[in-house]
């Protein structure tokens, strides 16, 4: 793609991401005028306004998209250093385990400023045992990691967790179950801007590494002889790959609970539209994995006259089919 169209691409969708997030500030069960809001955003309007505004709906935005954007990154990076063009979080599990270390920690322990810190690093173990429990499983002597192995291995351990979460859940009193099962279904619960002061550093880390390594994951895709051929460690660098990727999809899930097929659609639209260095495909992945997550947000929000539908059940409902496509396509 040329570096024209690669800028007309940025700007569309930073473009449909301002007018997205301009609609959910000023849409819902409150509804605010686009007067009011350029009031607030601009130090005055009413205190009920400001509240509704910077305290509840723009944390939660911004959220939407930093969670989208970990997560697009994420899926894109499996998707590179596998070389398997169905890896994702979700498919494989990760989100599941991190979901449920984080269910079991907020269970036990009362949600405050400082805990809310921890979420990541509680995410963090759930999916690094996750990704662990599918590295034992999957890997063969003789062909290595197969994406075939992976995803059976991934949807088996993904059940498997599901099962002791929906365990945990009878535990758990009538409020805290309401919870977890808004969590499973990826309801972006920690919309106020302590959650997103928590999540930015780890976005952050992970994009720049991910950035710094993009020639990497530009020569993998050439095939492990010719990455050999040329200095790369592959076992070492796929390893911390998948470590890094890993890291990015848990900060997302400590926030938006169980969100899947998100880094499995974002990387392909991407690549659909012809961008396939690394270099530009990481950025653009998060930017569009940041925009559908802000618009199934908003639109889970006000498609129901009360109450909303979970962002994870838009994301999915969108997914799902898409999956499927994906992988009869890749068994002709």
């Amino acid at each position: 793609m040329s570096k024209k169209k690669l800028t007309g691409f940025y700007l569309i969708v930073a473009g449909l991401i301002i007018v997205v997030a301009s609609y959910s500030l000023t849409h819902g069960q409150l509804a605010i005028s686009a007067s009011d809001l350029w009031a607030v955003i601009g130090g005055s309007g009413s205190r009920a306004q400001r509240l509704l505004v910077l305290d509840f709906r723009l944390p939660r935005i911004i959220l939407a998209v930093l969670a989208g954007g970990a997560l697009g990154m994420s899926g894109t990076i499996l998707q590179s250093v596998t070389r398997n063009p169905l890896a994702d979080t979700g498919i494989l599990g990760i989100n599941a385990g991190a979901g449920f270390t984080v269910l079991l920690f907020i269970s036990f322990v009362e949600t405050t400023t400082a805990t809310v810190f921890l979420l990541p690093f509680v995410a963090l173990i759930g999916a690094l045992a996750a990704a662990g429990g599918i590295v034992l499983i999957a890997f063969d002597k003789r062909k290595g990691l197969t994406p075939v192995r992976m995803i059976l291995t991934g949807v088996v351990l993904s059940t498997g967790i599901s099962a002791m979460t929906i365990l945990l859940t009878t535990k758990l009193d009538s409020e805290n179950y309401r919870f977890v099962t808004m969590w499973q279904a990826g309801s972006i619960w920690g919309s106020n801007w302590s959650f997103v002061v928590a999540m930015i550093p780890w976005l952050l880390i992970c994009f720049l590494a991910a950035m710094s390594r993009h020639r990497i994951y530009d020569i993998l895709q050439l095939g492990d002889e010719t990455a050999v051929s040329v200095g790369v460690n592959v076992g070492r660098e796929r390893l911390l790959s998948l470590v890094l990727a890993v890291v990015a999809a848990a900060a997302a899930i400590s926030v938006t609970g169980g969100i899947g097929f998100l880094g499995l659609i974002s990387p392909h639209i991407v690549r659909g539209l012809g961008i396939k260095k690394h270099m530009n495909l990481l950025p653009a992945s998060l930017l569009t994995g940041g925009l559908l997550l802000l618009l199934s947000d908003t639109l889970g929000r006000l498609l129901l006259p009360t109450g909303e539908i979970p962002a994870g059940v838009i994301v999915a409902i969108i997914g799902a089919p898409y999956f499927l496509y994906l992988l009869l396509k890749n068994d002709q």
